[in-house]
């Protein structure tokens, strides 16, 4: 049922080629200015703390990559307050004989998305040449497994924010300083932030379990923070457990509490 809603929606948008290239060309080029300020940081300053800039651009990449699929995938999500909460029209999917979840993932897939995640890959596939990263077999698992526990994790920020649509009506500004400022953030090694901001990423929102801890081990560098290879392998699981409770509390918290528009 999903892979018919998603090829629909391909479908749908590819009606309008040229608006379809434009979008992508703006997410690349958009993106884009951010490489440019990493760059000029490096250009200024040579290193960062232990980091050298490929070794930024790798982290930038990997985040990148990952959250240009998690959004592409969650566009229901991320526009629910106002398409379904405030118009009533979530009364629609209650009665369909469909998963909630499923109909909302698959409102939309947004392909225009593809911009940032081939601008994230071009980084990324730069930054491993220039390290001279040797891809074996494990290495290759563990990127793929972090970037799956990314996904989980941003599009369970994304659920989380149409759960508090059902108590405010439409997502709060606070969800997009953890979506779109934890990509900002996770940019960089954690190890660079003050002690609290890096207990709260790693321990309330798991952001630098599916960024920082897998992407050190990728690199085979020794960890600033002290932590160890089986911890940052073992990492990017809580992605997965993140969105798992995530997914239980719009339904059970956030779905019941639904009382329609009133009219």
């Amino acid at each position: 049922m999903y892979w018919r809603l998603a090829v629909t929606s391909i479908r749908a948008q590819m009606q309008y080629k040229a608006s379809f290239i434009m979008l992508s060309g703006a997410q690349f080029f958009s993106t884009g200015i951010e490489i440019a300020g990493i760059w000029a940081l490096f250009t200024r300053f040579g290193r960062l703390e232990y980091w050298n800039v490929a070794e930024v651009c790798f982290f930038y990449g990997t985040v990148n990559v990952a959250f240009s699929i998690a959004d592409a995938l969650a566009t229901g999500f991320d526009q629910f307050g106002n398409l379904y909460v405030k118009t009533g029209n979530f009364d629609r999917l209650l009665l369909r004989p469909r998963s909630v979840l499923l109909q909302l993932m698959g409102h939309e897939l947004a392909l225009r998305r593809i911009g940032r995640f081939l601008q994230g890959l071009a980084v990324l596939g730069w930054a491993a040449h220039t390290l001279g990263l040797h891809m074996d077999l494990w290495r290759v698992m563990l990127f793929v497994v972090t970037i799956a526990g990314s996904v989980c994790f941003f599009m369970g920020l994304f659920i989380m924010g149409a759960t508090i649509c059902f108590w405010s009506t439409e997502s709060l500004e606070l969800m997009n300083t953890l979506t779109y400022g934890g990509v900002q953030s996770a940019q960089y090694p954690f190890s660079i932030y003050e002690a609290w901001f890096r207990k709260f990423f790693t321990f309330v929102v798991p952001l630098a379990c599916i960024s920082y801890f897998p992407v050190v081990a990728i690199l085979g560098v020794d960890d600033p923070l002290g932590t160890s290879r089986v911890f940052q392998v073992m990492a990017p699981g809580t992605g997965l457990l993140f969105l798992w409770l995530m997914v239980v509390i719009f339904k059970w918290a956030g779905v019941r509490h639904y009382t329609s528009t009133g009219s």
